[in-house]
């Protein structure tokens, strides 16, 4: 009720452990701190949030108009309603390698499990479209290096993704992603991999845990959990998949109202009111509540 059961500190030692254990975590994209909620009583075992959902959400395109302390804000509100461990997409770090150190503090304080930091120029875009630019492999590594230099608590995970491939080639990208390694990331998400071909050369070359994106309508097919834990990989994330849902069927309801005039026939596609409360525990709240409000003072008190 109100808030987590857990620590951040707690959340950050679970996700180390989940990625150590050789089982494929998987990772859906949160939408809201409810959804992050609708998550974990799904039984996963982590949540991210993705930049572009919050930019979407905002009515912005991906393309770095977001700020630090906006995802920030925003991590605090998801990290606050879930025991899950959560992982934050940072963007490049919101500027130079002292904004990335930042950045990090400021993920830190929102009860953040790790981040993730990329080496695309600015302005940045979705990772799966073309014309991308990169970073020169030192820019990025500063950028690393002054992140871990920033974290004060050793469990939070720092990540580099890496968008080279579809600008250098894989070559390339695994390069950069040996020297993020050296430069402090424990772990590496490759973005826009071609197939399955190019995820075993990945994993057979970088000894880290690896991330694999299966967004939607993006550059390779989506591959299932089994095959990306035959692979070797250690997070199968899926980061906007709730959001399109989402918004698909509210698109879906508004047709309907404008056309029908009335939502009658989209009620038994809606959550029930019961299992919304249920969610909330509605009626934890009412318990608590008359605790507080329904009580005696001892004599002389």
């Amino acid at each position: 009720m109100l808030h987590t059961r857990t620590t951040p500190a707690a959340r950050r030692r679970a996700l180390r452990e989940r990625l150590a254990s050789g089982r494929l975590l998987r990772m859906p994209g949160a939408i809201s701190p409810y959804s992050a909620r609708l998550i974990q009583e799904a039984g996963f075992e982590a949540v991210y949030l993705s930049g572009a959902v919050l930019a979407a959400d905002l009515a912005l395109p991906d393309i770095g108009l977001t700020t630090s302390a906006e995802v920030a804000a925003r991590a605090q509100q998801v990290t606050r309603v879930t025991d899950l461990p959560v992982l934050v997409d940072a963007d490049t770090g919101f500027g130079e390698p002292m904004n990335a150190a930042r950045t990090l503090q400021l993920m830190e304080d929102a009860g953040l499990a790790g981040l993730h930091l990329e080496d695309q120029v600015n302005p940045k875009r979705c990772g799966h479209l073309d014309g991308k630019g990169v970073v020169p492999r030192e820019e990025m590594v500063r950028r690393l290096r002054a992140a871990a230099c920033a974290r004060r608590d050793p469990d939070f995970l720092l990540m580099a993704r890496t968008d080279a491939r579809a600008v250098e080639g894989l070559a390339a990208a695994i390069d950069r992603a040996k020297a993020y390694v050296d430069a402090g990331a424990e772990a590496i998400f490759p973005e826009a991999l071609a197939g399955e071909a190019e995820f075993e050369a990945f994993r057979r070359a970088v000894d880290v845990p690896l991330l694999a994106n299966m967004t939607e309508f993006g550059k390779g097919r989506l591959l299932d959990a089994r095959t990306l834990e035959d692979l070797g990989y250690n997070i199968a994330l899926y980061p906007v998949t709730l959001f399109r849902l989402a918004m698909g069927a509210i698109e879906d309801g508004l047709r309907t109202l404008a056309a029908e005039g009335t939502q009658e026939s989209l009620v038994p596609r809606m959550q029930t009111r019961s299992r919304l409360y249920e969610v909330l525990g509605y009626e934890d709240y009412g318990a608590f509540d008359s605790t507080v409000s329904d009580f005696t003072l001892p004599p002389g008190n």
